[in-house]
């Protein structure tokens, strides 16, 4: 596995990402089909396009409050 991989959800969860958005950005870099629609969330969706991007720009806009 890439290492970039790991080291990006390393990253993700000591910023304290929603986990709603890195569970989406592990799918989108993974390359998974999308949840079905009744459990996509806008974290969700935001994680998975970033994912697919392979960054974390706007992983900012989705920390935990």
């Amino acid at each position: 596995m890439d290492p970039m991989y790991y080291d990006t959800i390393t990253k993700l969860e000591e910023m304290g990402a929603d986990a709603e958005y890195v569970q989406g950005w592990i799918g989108g870099f993974l390359q998974n089909p999308k949840r079905e629609e009744q459990r996509i969330t806008d974290a969700y969706e935001a994680g998975y396009g970033d994912g697919e991007e392979r960054n974390i720009e706007n992983a900012k806009n989705w920390l935990k409050k």
